[in-house]
């Protein structure tokens, strides 16, 4: 990976795993998790738009035999993922949030196993045993008192990965015939309509919160949800796609230490083996597991993809 790409990518990673402990601080400050998720949506719905109009800018409209599956992408890969991801920081720490979500690709692979007919090795099923374990250790190790409870916290979180996994998997004929900017700026349009419905007591709400958490709230809008698809197309144009994305992989490292720095917030010893598993799980996958490609090439935009 050559130094402009390695840049790039850094920031990408950097940014977007700035988004849990954002959310984690807005929802502390006074933010209910719909209105975070309508207001930092609403946010990136118009500066996408501005974009899409701006003179000189080249944006072309979906066409209508790709509008089903952009609608269908739009609601699971936004509209559920981030409703996920941001109930379930209520409840769950930043740093196993990002851990959970960081395992998304195991379901993405068994997506691709048993409903795009892929195959993968024996090491790719000795990494999805490896994710799950993982997985299992973190949902555990979050559980409430001696008797194992789910915390419905790690159930939201969840739901995301798996939100992301199916916009992993289902995108990428769309990426053949429409750049990474207009298919996020289509999925955010159509991932914010949901939203909406969190829209009642919404001014009495935000009245409520910080200053600091309405500047966190617009800081979330821009960066992880516009500035990090841009930063992120461009270390995918100036370096190898399988390298770039392998970037991907540390992010929860970067997630654990901006919660640590920011929030003042560690995940349990019992979660950080859990979440030390389950990527070790998604490493073995893509690097050892799969017969057909040696790598996917991903478009991230949670998201994953469409990220946080």
């Amino acid at each position: 990976m050559n130094t402009k790409s390695f840049l790039f990518a850094s920031i990408t990673v950097i940014i977007w795993a700035s988004s849990f402990p954002a959310i984690r601080m807005v929802l502390h400050e006074g933010y209910s998790p719909g209105h975070l998720v309508l207001t930092r949506y609403f946010i990136a719905s118009v500066i996408f738009a501005i974009y899409a109009m701006w003179t000189g800018v080249k944006f072309r409209l979906p066409e209508k035999k790709d509008l089903l599956q952009i609608a269908v992408l739009g609601w699971t890969g936004i509209s559920l993922y981030h409703i996920g991801v941001t109930f379930g920081e209520e409840t769950v720490s930043a740093g196993t949030a990002g851990m959970i979500v960081g395992a998304a690709p195991i379901f993405t692979s068994l997506i691709a196993v048993f409903f795009l007919k892929e195959r993968i090795s024996l090491f790719g099923w000795l990494g999805l045993a490896l994710g799950f374990a993982g997985i299992a250790i973190i949902t555990m190790a979050d559980s409430a008192g001696p008797v194992f409870q789910m915390n419905k916290g790690v159930l939201f979180i969840l739901m995301a990965a798996c939100a992301t996994a199916v916009m992993f998997a289902y995108q990428k004929p769309l990426l053949k015939r429409y750049s990474s900017i207009e298919l996020t700026a289509y999925f955010t349009w159509v991932g914010t309509i949901p939203f909406f419905f969190f829209s009642p007591g919404m001014i009495e709400g935000l009245q409520q919160a910080t200053l600091e958490a309405h500047l966190a709230t617009i800081y979330i809008g821009i960066f992880p949800t516009v500035i990090g698809y841009v930063t992120w197309g461009l270390a995918l144009s100036s370096g190898k796609a399988s390298s770039v994305t392998s970037m991907l992989y540390i992010e929860p490292v970067f997630v654990i230490l901006l919660a640590w720095i920011w929030l003042n917030e560690w995940p349990s010893m019992v979660s950080l083996i859990g979440g030390a598993i389950a990527i070790s799980g998604v490493l073995v996958i893509h690097m050892l597991g799969s017969k057909q490609f040696r790598r996917r090439k991903q478009n991230r935009p949670h998201t994953g993809t469409i990220k946080c």
